[in-house]
């Protein structure tokens, strides 16, 4: 059989700020296809790997690769193509203000010179997607609940028919009720788009339904990497006192936050 190639791929990469070694030997591949959650404590630096491997943050050592490519090696020329091959949700959805809904789903589209009645066309459609009304587009994102602007974060997210989504935080302070709605539209939408999918959460429940792959991330370090259903078996302390909540175990404190 063919040794799969890995859409993403991490080896020994390293990030430090001063004396605080936040990314410390990180090696971890992504196949096409997976959908991978990366979990750990507050502040171990899972947001952090998500932006080097776009390329937002620069990684100080180590090797990121995507489709083969580092991206240490992109020209300015052709960063704009390989960003937009990215779609990315934030843990407070991170929508702007003083923007409406659709402007803010568009947002990318608009950077890239797409003229706004299509813009905004296109934006309805992805807010359809993640089931909220053509109404919704002309709202601010202060006149949402916290449930639609994840909904909105979601249809940005995927904007551009991204091929690799990044989610941080999903269901991030929602009630069990739309947290499942949540995640049962990030199925959905990955199922529609093909995409990649690499989402950073702390809902254990949600993990199970959204992943097949779960790696942890503990001191600067991927210390655990396997299959979604054996992560409540894998015989790691870290992963054990993590994914069963329990005070007592080898992670003491959490590590200052980024």
């Amino acid at each position: 059989m063919t040794q799969q190639t890995a859409l993403i791929s991490l080896k020994d990469v390293t990030k430090s700020f001063g004396t605080l070694h936040a990314l410390d030997d990180v090696n971890l591949n992504v196949n096409r296809g997976d959908s991978l959650v990366l979990i750990g404590g507050s502040g171990s630096g899972k947001t952090l790997m998500l932006k080097c491997i776009m390329g937002l943050i620069p990684h100080d050592g180590g090797t990121i690769e995507v489709d083969g490519k580092s991206i240490a090696t992109l020209s300015q020329a052709d960063r704009d193509g390989f960003l937009n091959r990215f779609g990315m949700t934030f843990q407070k959805s991170g929508l702007f203000d003083s923007m409406l809904t659709w402007e803010n789903v568009a947002f990318q589209l608009l950077q890239m010179g797409m003229d706004r009645q299509t813009a905004k066309e296109r934006a309805i459609d992805k807010l359809a997607s993640v089931g909220l009304e053509a109404a919704t587009a002309d709202l601010y994102p202060n006149e949402l609940s916290g449930g639609m602007q994840k909904r909105v974060g979601l249809a940005r997210a995927i904007a551009t028919d991204p091929t690799i989504l990044f989610l941080d935080e999903p269901t991030a302070g929602l009630d069990p009720i739309m947290t499942n709605v949540i995640n049962e539209l990030i199925l959905d939408v990955v199922d529609q788009l093909g995409a990649t999918v690499v989402s950073i959460t702390s809902d254990m429940s949600s993990l199970k339904v959204i992943s097949n792959r779960v790696a942890m991330i503990y001191d600067g370090k991927i210390i655990w990497d396997g299959l979604t259903s054996d992560v409540e078996v894998s015989s790691n302390p870290y992963v054990d006192q993590f994914v069963h909540s329990r005070a007592e175990g080898p992670i003491e404190m959490a590590v200052q936050a980024l």
